[in-house]
């Protein structure tokens, strides 16, 4: 989704009233909404299934960290840079030019995002193989592994980006659906693989032996060419859609054509800031490799290293990489099926509205959203936080996961619970600034963002928080990120009316506060369940989660919160 559906907006439809506009991106986002909450529960259920097999040891990790490459360039290439230069231009091409040129144009967009990936996928597999050929002696065993994971999946680069290109496709034609289900499709075949292996090559859930860590090898190993095959499914899976909107893959189009040059003119600063974004996780990854604790071919812990003269203790242990993306899931939930669905919902009303004379519109659809994105982040932040323990105990602390990582694990949640609401409207003020086309300031937050996380998180390591001071540097990072840019956006544009949604901001706060008490009067009475059995767990779970959800509901209703109409469903 990008500015390129604000062209489709004006000259399809009526030019909305805000309240209309309202009504459209809202209801929108509970569509996608709704598909990525069936993805992201098939993706949380995927987590349970491989911690169960796998644990958060050295095989864990290595997946966990190889895994990062091809995602980290669906994130810049599929869902970052070239799409968003891509949407805008190819809406403008199917209104003006009609479709058979807008048709050639997004051909031509799909041939260069080919011979670009392509290109990169066999300097890196040239690269990886050179290491694991030359070097393999001297890396210690989850480095190898690493590495020859990321051999396996680095062509899924290429199916991966794609799909989201061919996503952006359709969402130009308002085809919402395909591209919100197709990572269904990934999580499906990751769980089926793991069960299938798991059973197939005698791998238990439980205890951890010297047989275990080849077996679970060997199941890695399988899952890294599943990734390929999820990725082929995925691109046949829009097929159908894409064909029913006209598109036609065409090579004898080539890829350097005029509105390509274009595309990748405007593509340039957008690209920089999601590839500081993605240098940051693959920062933070690094990191938790870089500074876990280990063991040698003899099987000896290895708990210090050697700089500059000095013998320096590794702050974190064994299995941090795949605890911390653990913890990341479990916030990146909500944020995903709600934060991220309104934002992608909101970016066509936006962008039809951020280039009119007074842009009172664009102010008041982006107040709407803002309230939209708070409604739902206030909430997302403490109940997280409240039902970290038993949510983290239940989803995770069986098999090779033991009660030791649930605590760390735990730990963690509760530093990235407390900066949900930032993450959330981050999502909201990065699509407002590209709708009114600066697609640097974000560049230059992403790069700030970035020095205050490692700033703050690096030392953090050797303090009493060890890997959760990462979980601390990024919400520390995306907190100043999002009060800054709110700020500058409400001066660039003359004041956004922020004073229009203090009332109904207060009256969220204090539902999340009573939903917060109300909560913690539960924990404290005799009929809260006490216990240290899955089913205990779950019944803490369901037991917070319908108090606070009922009464965070009810006190808005109460309240008179007026963004509940277009939240709830309407009456028939």
């Amino acid at each position: 989704m990008s500015q390129s559906q604000s062209a489709l907006t004006l000259d399809m439809f009526p030019k909305p009233v805000p309240e209309r506009a309202a009504r459209s991106f809202v209801g929108h986002a509970k569509l996608i909404g709704a598909l990525t909450l069936v993805s992201r529960v098939l993706g949380l259920l995927r987590e349970v299934v491989a911690g169960h097999f796998l644990g958060t040891g050295l095989v864990a990790s290595a997946f966990t960290v190889a895994f990062v490459v091809p995602n980290l360039f669906r994130k810049l290439f599929g869902e970052g840079a070239l799409s968003a230069a891509f949407i805008p231009l190819y809406s403008q091409s199917l209104k003006k030019d009609g479709p058979t040129e807008a048709n050639a144009f997004a051909a031509a967009g799909v041939n260069l995002l080919c011979v670009i990936l392509l290109a990169l996928t066999l300097v890196g597999e040239v690269a990886l193989g050179t290491a694991v050929f030359f070097g393999g002696a001297s890396l210690n065993p989850v480095t190898l592994l690493t590495l020859k994971l990321t051999m396996i999946m680095l062509p899924y680069v290429l199916l991966i980006c794609g799909t989201a290109f061919l996503g952006g496709v359709l969402q130009v034609h308002r085809r919402f659906g395909p591209p919100a289900a197709a990572p269904v499709i990934l999580n499906v075949v990751h769980i089926v693989v793991v069960l299938l292996g798991a059973a197939a090559l005698g791998l238990g859930g439980s205890g951890q032996n010297a047989r275990d860590a080849v077996l679970q090898t060997q199941l890695v190993y399988w899952l890294a060419f599943f990734v390929l095959v999820a990725g082929v499914l995925q691109i046949l899976a829009l097929m159908p859609a894409l064909r029913d909107v006209g598109f036609r893959f065409s090579f004898t189009t080539g890829f350097w054509t005029d509105p390509v040059r274009k595309m990748l003119k405007l593509t340039v600063p957008v690209a920089l800031g999601a590839g500081v974004l993605q240098l940051s996780v693959l920062l933070d990854k690094g990191i938790s490799v870089l500074f876990m604790r280990g063991v040698d071919a003899a099987g000896n812990a290895i708990t210090h290293f050697t700089l500059l003269g000095h013998s320096i203790r590794y702050p974190l242990e064994l299995g941090a990489p795949a605890r911390l993306n653990l913890a990341q899931f479990l916030y990146q939930f909500p944020l995903g099926v709600f934060a991220i669905a309104l934002a992608t919902a909101i970016f066509p009303s936006l962008s039809a509205e951020a280039l009119d004379a007074d842009r009172q519109r664009f102010k008041s659809v982006l107040r709407r959203g803002i309230e939209a994105t708070l409604f739902e982040g206030l909430p997302a932040t403490l109940g997280l936080m409240i039902v970290a323990g038993p949510a983290v105990r239940f989803l995770f602390q069986h098999g090779k996961i033991t009660s030791h990582d649930a605590d760390l694990i735990t730990r963690s949640v509760l530093f990235y619970s407390v900066a949900i609401w930032a993450f959330s409207l981050q999502q909201i003020l990065n699509r407002a600034y590209y709708a009114l086309h600066d697609t640097w300031t974000p560049l230059v937050m992403s790069i700030v963002t970035l020095a205050v996380n490692l700033a703050v998180e690096l030392p953090l390591l050797w303090t009493p928080l060890g890997e959760a001071g990462m979980a601390a540097g990024t919400c520390v990072s995306f907190i100043l990120q999002a009060v800054v840019m709110l700020y500058m956006l409400d001066r660039r544009v003359g004041g956004l009316g922020l004073a229009e949604i203090v009332r109904p901001v207060l009256k969220m706060l204090a539902a999340t506060a009573a939903m917060g008490l109300a909560c913690w009067a539960v924990m404290h009475t005799p009929a809260y369940p006490q216990g240290h059995s899955w089913m205990i767990w779950a019944a803490q779970m369901l037991v917070l989660m319908t108090v606070g959800a009922g009464v965070y509901f009810g006190v808005c209703v109460g309240l008179g919160l007026e963004v509940m109409r277009h939240v709830l469903p309407k009456r028939t």
